[in-house]
């Protein structure tokens, strides 16, 4: 996928997020497996942290997971997030972006999300993507990136 086609989504905070951004922004769409778990909440907090780096780029995060609604608020909440947390309960964005695929666990294999990261302009183009991510250090990365562009 080179290109998003326009889709609206229900975040955090009670808000409707469009992607692409309508305001102009770049936006970075992480998607992460679950809600409070050791490796989401380490690149949650990264991403909390390098925020303002992020404004100042003139880009916009979006955290993604399969979680319910009451369980990002409290995420975001227990973590202090700047930013939003999308529900994709159906999969839908997830199906979008090919982040829902066979993984193995403990030996098993199951379907669940690949920890990726999308940076996609206003136009909906994706500049720059990452799969399969490890957390120490990616965020540095992704606003390295975001900076550059």
């Amino acid at each position: 996928m080179n290109k998003v086609s326009a889709i609206n989504c229900k975040a955090t905070s009670n808000l409707d997020v469009s992607i692409p951004d309508t305001k102009g922004r770049k936006i970075v769409l992480y998607f992460y497996p679950k809600d409070a778990t050791s490796g989401c909440t380490l690149e949650g907090q990264d991403f909390r942290d390098n925020y303002q780096a992020f404004v100042d780029a003139n880009t916009v995060i979006d955290g993604v997971s399969k979680d319910n609604m009451a369980s990002h608020e409290k995420f975001k909440k227990n973590q202090s997030f700047p930013f939003e947390l999308i529900a994709d309960e159906d999969g839908t964005l997830c199906e979008a972006f090919g982040v829902w695929q066979s993984k193995f666990n403990n030996g098993e294999e199951k379907m669940g999300i690949v920890r990726s990261t999308f940076i996609i302009n206003s136009d909906g183009e994706i500049l720059q993507s990452w799969d399969k991510v490890a957390v120490g250090g990616h965020v540095d990365e992704v606003l390295a990136a975001v900076q550059s562009l």
